[in-house]
């Protein structure tokens, strides 16, 4: 395991102890809205957690050591150009020690050296009645504590698989601890005030209590002042580490060139991930670049010289999405030679994206089913009706042919006007496709009846459908920009497949297919109504065959349902 990696799982494991910490301190809080005695009875549980030899040296190694960790990220970036989460993450983390430290010591560290009770009673004294200012303060860094952790265990859970199921109802407890904790420690604070009141009350707490004295509590707040000036000196000497690593290696600077001519320069040891940020180049990166995703992917377009080897982690990440050779993690690739790069994936990349992906999904060519459905005469019925009616119309319509593709297993492409394009058999065979194509089709006309039936008072006349299926090579993958990428096939045969849905017209039927579309299917069609016609680019005339109605084609059964669960499961369920 190189270094990096056990500087990432230390940074981890060190950031979910805080987070713990911090998860049990707000339980503890909100136990306030049920009175001062229930967060008594709730902080018995929480010192026994946490107050104990092994867990006081877990927790406050977690402490220094994440805090630690942040002053090498920030030394250890090339440039702190970062996207605005990472920077509000940061920040947010730093902002932490400096605001924390005044509440630790007098809590934590004032029972150690002086025996103070640091009870509830005492703390909400303290920052409700007589120093208001630090119960804000307080309630502040604990704000901005659980932001940062919270937005750790984000960027960290979100490459999962499992996390969008759950992603609402973290959400939902990230959301309400805070102001449930919150809560409770104003209804505390409002009791404490009420029995603050009473003379004899006051009298047992503060023997209770045993506050500092004078001299106890000016020196804690002189070991307060010492660790605020620890950590902005350590803060500083991050910093001028840094202008001096810069000073040391500037006259070694190499660049990074992109497709479109863009140069950077950078120092040897920048990541190119650092490099587009340098440059103010839009680069996919949805783990930050902690080398987690595969978002970043760039492909080596050519070097000056050798380029360091992969490590494990980035291995095991490029070999998760079968990456081919020449391809690197822009955040992990630290080149120490004029390299030229092309990033793989847009910027606006998902967690989606750093998934394996099926090996159809990234582009090749291989024998599919191809289907297109049209309206008859939806254009002249369009000009006749309210644009509200039309869509209205389309809609129900959509759903239906939407529905049959995907009940017979399909992949529904795309519709075009009052189209309709999908696709059957990829990723599998062109026997399967075939079959499933033909028993879309005849859903296809039956959903259609369905839709006569129902519009029937709606319709001047029911409407009419043709369907064009061919079986042939394509070039299969995911293409398009953006929000608009999505599976999809092209080439000749796609063509073909719109050619023949056209011809329903010309041989007044429902339905015309290829012949090799049957032969494949293993369906013979007596009634089918055989013609040769003319393909451009084709020496050979191809034979096809009407079907008057598809709703007579013979039903595949069986097939349907352990198709679709197949597809689903490989990460290509269609699209509705």
């Amino acid at each position: 395991m190189q270094a990096k990696d056990i500087v990432r799982r230390v940074r981890l494991v060190t950031g979910l102890t805080l987070f713990a910490y911090l998860t049990t301190h707000y339980l503890n809080h909100a136990a306030g809205l049920i009175s001062l005695d229930a967060m008594e009875a709730g902080r018995s549980l929480f010192l026994l957690l946490w107050r104990n030899w092994p867990m006081t040296l877990l927790l406050y190694a977690a402490i220094f050591i994440h805090q630690g960790l942040a002053y090498w990220a920030i030394y250890q970036r090339r440039s702190l150009r970062m996207a605005p989460w990472e920077a509000a993450q940061l920040l947010l983390g730093l902002a932490v020690p400096p605001l924390i430290v005044t509440h630790v010591i007098g809590t934590r560290l004032a029972e150690a050296l002086y025996g103070t009770n640091d009870n509830y009673a005492y703390q909400l004294l303290v920052t409700w009645l007589w120093q208001p200012s630090d119960g804000v303060k307080q309630a502040l860094v604990t704000g901005i504590a659980w932001a940062h952790g919270c937005i750790g265990l984000y960027f960290w859970l979100r490459l999962k698989p499992w996390f969008p199921k759950v992603a609402a109802y973290l959400f939902a407890v990230g959301l309400l601890l805070p102001v449930l904790a919150l809560l409770g420690f104003v209804e505390g604070g409002r009791e404490v005030a009420r029995l603050a009141e009473d003379p004899d009350w006051m009298a047992a707490a503060k023997t209770i209590i045993h506050f500092p004295t004078p001299e106890e509590a000016a020196h804690l707040y002189g070991i307060r002042d010492g660790l605020l000036w620890l950590f902005a000196g350590l803060l500083m000497a991050t910093l001028v580490a840094r202008w001096l690593r810069a000073w040391f290696i500037r006259h070694r600077a190499i660049q990074v060139t992109y497709p479109d001519g863009r140069k950077v320069e950078i120092q040897p040891g920048t990541s190119v991930l650092e490099a587009s940020r340098i440059g103010g180049i839009p680069h996919a990166s949805v783990c930050g670049g902690r080398g987690r995703c595969s978002t970043c992917r760039v492909r080596i377009l050519a070097s000056d010289g050798a380029l360091p080897e992969p490590g494990p982690e980035e291995r095991r990440v490029l070999d998760r999405v079968a990456a081919e050779p020449g391809v690197r993690l822009a955040c992990q690739l630290r080149p120490r030679v004029n390299v030229s790069v092309l990033p793989m994936l847009p910027p606006s990349a998902s967690p989606r994206d750093s998934h394996a992906r099926p090996g159809y999904l990234q582009g090749h060519e291989e024998e599919i089913a191809i289907l297109f459905a049209d309206l008859r005469a939806f254009t002249r019925f369009a000009e006749r009706k309210l644009p509200y009616d039309v869509v209205f119309l389309l809609n129900r319509y959509f759903r239906a042919m939407g529905t049959a593709v995907e009940q017979a297993g399909g992949h529904l492409d795309k519709f075009i006007g009052d189209g309709v394009m999908a696709l059957f058999g990829v990723g599998s065979n062109p026997e399967e496709g075939c079959r499933l194509s033909l028993e879309a089709a005849r859903r296809m006309a039956v959903n259609l009846d369905e839709v006569n039936r129902v519009l029937e008072h709606d319709l001047p006349e029911p409407l009419r459908i043709g369907i064009g299926i061919h079986v042939g090579p394509a070039i299969v993958g995911e293409m398009g920009y953006g929000r608009a990428t999505s599976m999809t096939a092209i080439g000749d045969s796609v063509n073909t497949a719109s050619r023949l849905e056209g011809l329903t017209k010309e041989f007044t039927c429902q339905l015309v297919i290829s012949a090799s579309v049957a032969e494949l299917a293993g369906l013979e069609l007596p009634d089918a109504a055989p013609h040769e016609i003319a393909v451009r680019g084709r020496t050979q005339p191809l034979r096809v065959l009407a079907v008057a109605d598809a709703r007579t084609l013979p039903p595949f059964t069986g097939l349907t349902e352990k198709v679709l669960r197949q597809r689903v499961r490989a990460g290509a369920a269609p699209a509705s």
